[in-house]
């Protein structure tokens, strides 16, 4: 028998993958006896948020999550296709219609047996944790008993991530802070958008005047200093953020060969450098807002967001420190981690958690050592992504292009790029569930 907690759509789908090859499965769900300040219902997989599980565009990262999800039968995509509703390029869904049918189609499982019980102590033998970002306060005790306290998080205070490929090198430097300039190089630890004091000015007040995301009542936080939102510091004073993540100290313009008047620094997402970060650019800024105020930072004029830059209520593990790669917990590996609590964010990216945490627990119940799904591949991208960043920096992030690795063929055509990456992770995918079911 495996337990799982959390009903979610991790937990939902981990619990399908286990029942639906004759395993007993125990799955708790505290609702809706106890509610979290965001769910509305008992049902299971309920969205609290959109209702939109992205792009449909062939070969988008998004599509390629939602192809191997369909290749291994998960419940998840199953209702989505069920349930969907006219929405362009996303795949969005009757947010009710899509909870009952997860609902009824785990209700008539022979094997799943359903228990309407908050967990407040991680039950012994094989258990998949999925309580998602709003874990009870209760569990989220035990977990840090068991991982550390330093180790699980309660807030995202999320950066925007920038495809390379979009960036106007030409107004840009590599270099890290005292080191010199180092022009004709491209070894420095940063990449560094230079702005003028005019470009400075504009930005500044493009910043103070952007439109902002409310946070809900549920993702109400108290941000530390070191994560404080950009527009936030923008308030504090004109010179605010050129104290801080705008500071010029230590850089040199190779063009100039003066230091700016202020600087926005690009940390590498990957060793292939196929993304940067913004750095200290945490932002409660709507989307649209973020690629109008930003592309005014001088080489990210067309600068296309790989993922948006937001601060709201989010528990997660600080998975690179704290799960094996079956993610189990590496202080106690008979209990397994899945879904949003792993680092990954968004449905689909929770969903493949918890697929894999169900395959994984279904390995060790048989003997088998578990397979790590190819890299290659959107869940093996994803979970190279939670098991080998810094853990320093570690923040959860969706799919994206940059979590692949680049394809074999080198080429500057993105939509040649994302084909050869789509049809090698479909490729490699396939094999994969040949194996590792």
């Amino acid at each position: 028998m495996i337990t799982v907690v959390g009903g979610g759509l991790a937990g939902s789908e981990a619990a399908w993958q286990i029942a639906k090859r004759g395993i007993p499965v125990v799955l708790y769900e505290m609702r809706p006896e106890k509610l979290t300040p965001a769910h509305k219902t008992g049902l299971f997989g309920e969205l609290v948020c959109s209702n939109s599980l992205k792009s449909i565009e062939e070969n988008s990262p998004s599509w390629i999550l939602k192809q191997e999800l369909l290749m291994a039968e998960s419940l998840i995509m199953e209702a989505a296709l069920k349930t969907r509703i006219p929405a362009g390029k996303a795949l969005a869904v009757d947010r009710v219609a899509f909870a009952e049918y997860i609902t009824e189609r785990l209700q008539g499982l022979n094997n799943l047996i359903i228990i309407r019980k908050e967990v407040t102590t991680i039950p012994d033998g094989l258990t998949i944790i999925a309580t998602g970002p709003l874990t009870s306060e209760s569990l989220s005790q035990e977990l840090s008993r068991i991982i550390g306290r330093s180790q699980l998080y309660f807030y995202d205070a999320i950066a925007p991530i920038i495809d390379a490929d979009s960036i106007d090198y030409s107004k840009t430097f590599f270099q890290s802070r005292y080191s010199g300039s180092n022009s004709d190089e491209t070894d420095g630890d940063y990449l560094n958008c230079p702005l003028s004091e005019e470009e400075y000015r504009r930005f500044y007040e493009a910043l103070r005047e952007a439109d902002r995301v409310t946070p809900r009542p549920f993702e109400e936080i108290k941000v530390f200093e070191a994560c404080m939102p950009v527009e936030i510091l923008a308030e504090r004073g004109y010179d605010t953020l050129r104290f801080g993540p705008m500071k010029p100290v230590g850089l040199i313009d190779p063009r100039t060969g003066r230091r700016p008047y202020a600087v926005v620094q690009l940390r590498p997402e990957n060793a292939e450098r196929t993304a940067y970060n913004m750095v200290g650019f945490q932002t409660r800024l709507r989307y649209p807002e973020q690629e109008r105020v930003f592309r005014l930072i001088p080489g990210l004029e067309k600068a296309r967001f790989l993922r948006y830059g937001s601060i709201h209520r989010n528990t997660f593990i600080n998975a690179p420190l704290s799960l094996n790669q079956d993610l189990s917990l590496k202080n106690r590996t008979e209990t397994f981690i899945a879904g949003q609590l792993t680092g990954v964010e968004g449905y689909l990216e929770s969903t493949a958690m918890g697929l894999l945490a169900g395959l994984a627990a279904l390995r060790r119940l048989e003997g088998k050592k578990f397979i790590p799904p190819p890299e290659a591949s959107a869940h093996g991208s994803l979970l190279r992504y939670i098991l080998k960043s810094d853990p320093k920096n570690f923040q959860p992030s969706n799919i994206n292009l940059s979590l692949f690795p680049p394809p074999d063929i080198k080429t500057k055509d993105r939509d040649l790029k994302k084909r050869l990456v789509a049809e090698r992770a479909l490729k490699e995918w396939k094999e994969y569930l040949l194996v590792a079911r």
